[in-house]
């Protein structure tokens, strides 16, 4: 209720489905969250988000307060360490990722973090995840690449010739294609 609004949370979330969906050409930039959170809140706002309180709700999202890390993703990342497995990011996001897995304790555990803001492509473009493999130092075929998007992460890895994996949480697991937890890969790595 900062900023004395008051909209139903499912309103809201539903509404920025919709503007995520119909979103093209999306860099990441500021200027782009700030004219979806515009879309968002349109008709509900006299005065756009990005005149008012959008900067608020920007560094909100920047803080590790705003985000949750499931319950399996550190146990894995010990595990695949343990391993020896070469790990890295690859994610279609903005330059607060850097320091958001700084604080939220992520990034010492990848090797490599490619973020689309920052390379000038973003998933699924094949040159995001080849540059990923380069900076890795390995075939792309040799990288598994496990991601929660069909079309950026699935198809866009396999399409630049990685192996990849949909992680769906809550839906059944279809062997080569899909698993519902991290868990479920640690017996594919």
């Amino acid at each position: 209720m900062r900023h004395g609004l008051r909209f139903s949370p499912d309103e809201l979330d539903r509404r920025f489905h919709a503007a995520w969906r119909a979103k093209t050409n999306f860099s990441h930039t500021r200027t782009d969250w700030s004219d979806l959170v515009d879309q968002v809140f349109a008709g509900l706002v006299e005065t756009p988000p990005s005149r008012s309180f959008f900067p608020a709700l920007y560094a909100a999202f920047s803080s590790p307060s705003a985000w949750r890390v499931y319950e399996d993703v550190l146990p894995c990342l010990e595990q695949w360490r343990k391993r020896g497995l070469k790990m890295g990011a690859i994610s279609n996001w903005d330059d607060r990722l850097r320091p958001l897995l700084e604080k939220l304790g992520l990034a010492p555990w990848f090797d490599v973090i490619v973020i689309s803001a920052e390379f000038g492509q973003a998933k699924p473009h094949p040159a995001i995840f080849q540059h990923a493999a380069t900076l890795l130092r390995t075939e792309p075929p040799a990288i598994l690449h496990l991601g929660d998007n069909r079309v950026q992460d699935f198809e866009g890895a396999r399409a630049a010739g990685l192996q990849a994996l949909l992680l769906r949480r809550g839906e059944p697991p279809r062997a080569g294609e899909r698993i519902s937890s991290l868990t479920e890969a640690l017996s594919i790595l």
